[in-house]
């Protein structure tokens, strides 16, 4: 039996935990080949593991990275790092913020860059809109394919699912869990050359993105706000995050001076 399968099948089995698929593998336990192929068959998304070369080589380089990843879509969006920026930030965003947002996604997509986000509300569903026109969204969702999260993003992840890429590390039948989200900034982190905070407060799950960022040694940059706002955007950039104050600030940190991409 092809061990890509079996890798597939424990993801399945226990849910996407990364931690009790290594325990799996360590125990040396075979399964029937004839469950494993049950299982998988019922799969309706696509799958891809870290034995397999088509895995996106920028994960492999982060801690824990998925043994096995679901998608649906244009996989080749996220083939090359350097040309993928994420865009994240609170769900309960201000009007500026949510401008930010769109008007930094749009520079991006237009130049050629894949946006990723975690499809949340918004912050996370601006990117993706903003994006989709482009064929440059990716949503990385903390719960399987067959779910949607938040509901009202149905449309939305249907879209992305046919002109842009899902992704997830955790089966199809797999419910959201408030558990699944904090892990899944980290794929958000470890696909994208950079990391923009377009909002947050200073306790956020954004701030979990960007704390993966810099420990995958990516950029990190952030959109400035007023002195009197609680803001985590104006604290990461006093630490030395990159101040993202328009378009070219942002193509500027992603490719340099010389307008070339690298």
């Amino acid at each position: 039996m092809d061990s890509k399968e079996t890798l597939c099948y424990l993801s399945i089995i226990h849910g996407g935990n990364q931690q009790k698929i290594m325990e799996a593998i360590r125990s040396q336990v075979q399964p029937e080949e004839e469950e494993v192929l049950k299982e998988v068959r019922k799969l309706k998304s696509h799958w891809v593991t870290l034995l397999d070369p088509d895995y996106p080589s920028a994960l492999r380089m982060i801690a824990m990275p998925p043994i096995v990843l679901f998608y649906r879509g244009n996989l080749s969006l996220i083939s090359d790092y350097n040309r993928c920026v994420s865009i994240v930030g609170a769900r309960a965003a201000s009007a500026y913020g949510l401008s930010m947002a769109e008007k930094l996604t749009h520079g991006a997509a237009s130049h050629g860059y894949t946006v990723i986000s975690g499809l949340a509300k918004g912050i996370d569903t601006v990117a993706a809109q903003a994006a989709m026109p482009f064929g440059a969204a990716v949503a990385v969702l903390g719960n399987g394919m067959n779910n949607v999260y938040p509901s009202e993003n149905g449309q939305l992840q249907r879209q992305i699912e046919k002109g842009g890429l899902l992704l997830s590390e955790y089966p199809d039948d797999v419910k959201p869990s408030p558990i699944q989200f904090p892990a899944r900034n980290r794929i958000i982190a470890g696909l994208s050359k950079a990391t923009i905070l377009a909002e947050a407060k200073i306790r956020s799950g954004s701030m979990i993105t960007c704390a993966c960022a810099l420990e995958f040694s990516r950029d990190v940059g952030a959109v400035p706000y007023r002195a009197d706002e609680e803001s985590a955007c104006n604290m990461i950039i006093k630490e030395g995050a990159a101040m993202i104050e328009d378009v070219e600030d942002l193509l500027m940190m992603l490719h340099g001076p010389t307008g070339k991409i690298l």
